[in-house]
């Protein structure tokens, strides 16, 4: 992930430093009158602008595929709200206090990676990271989200997604039916699990073997096509994921 961090003044920019440090290949953004400061804080990766911090907001958002900004978060939510498109091509935003007590991601938290950035950190700098989204506030499955650190993708639309996601924060039947792929992904899953299997979730081996009509959802990880007349049946509310 290419990460801009951005900081608006003194203390904020020796937090910064430590932020660029934990994130390789990571660069400074700072005021002209604060050259000093970051060059000190992040050597060879800091870049002045005059002006204005909202001004610097479109080229960031065009260049890095995360911003991790040490400002007030309501700064940042006037800062961004102009230029915000879509969660598929919205870069990562992370807002962290200037005491490096919190760390909060406020966008893109699933697919641009912000709620793992956010974890990163906060491990990295000994802070509480604040995560709001409700997958990961109660540790059960992101459906965005399964498989992706050993690589696995997914097949849905986005109101697939919606509705499957509800269903499982929902505490709603969902089969997750695994044919396919390694069986390691869920202590391997975003920002970390432990215990059990949420109750809600039943395992199958074999998508034949479900009962369509007890599951508000189907999570299917496969190799072969669904059946066309079980995908009709399921229409809306199942997500396919290729190992």
């Amino acid at each position: 992930m290419k990460v801009a961090v951005v900081s608006i003044t003194k203390h904020g920019i020796a937090l910064a430093g430590k932020v660029v440090a934990a994130l390789p290949g990571a660069q400074l953004f700072c005021p002209e009158k604060f050259r000093a400061e970051g060059e000190t804080a992040a050597p060879g990766v800091t870049h002045c602008y005059e002006g204005k911090v909202g001004d610097q907001v479109p080229a960031l958002f065009a260049a890095f595929d995360g911003i991790v900004a040490i400002v007030s978060l309501g700064a940042v939510v006037r800062l961004i709200a102009p230029h915000l498109k879509s969660k598929e091509v919205d870069p990562a935003v992370v807002v962290i206090d200037e005491a490096g007590k919190f760390v909060i991601p406020m966008l893109s938290g699933h697919l641009g990676g912000a709620n793992a950035l956010a974890g990163h950190l906060a491990t990295a700098l000994g802070a509480q990271a604040v995560l709001t989204t409700a997958s990961d506030a109660r540790e059960t499955i992101g459906v965005d989200l399964l498989g992706r650190e050993l690589g696995w993708r997914f097949e849905a639309t986005h109101d697939e997604i919606v509705r499957c996601s509800a269903a499982m924060v929902n505490d709603e039947p969902v089969a997750l039916v695994q044919e396919a792929g390694s069986r390691d992904w869920w202590p391997n899953h975003a920002n970390g699990r432990k215990g059990p299997l949420p109750a809600n979730v039943t395992l199958f081996e074999r998508l034949e073997a479900v009962d369509l009509d007890r599951f508000a959802a189907v999570l299917w990880i496969a190799e072969r096509e669904m059946p066309a007349a079980m995908a009709a049946h399921l229409a809306g509310r199942w997500v396919v994921y290729r190992p």
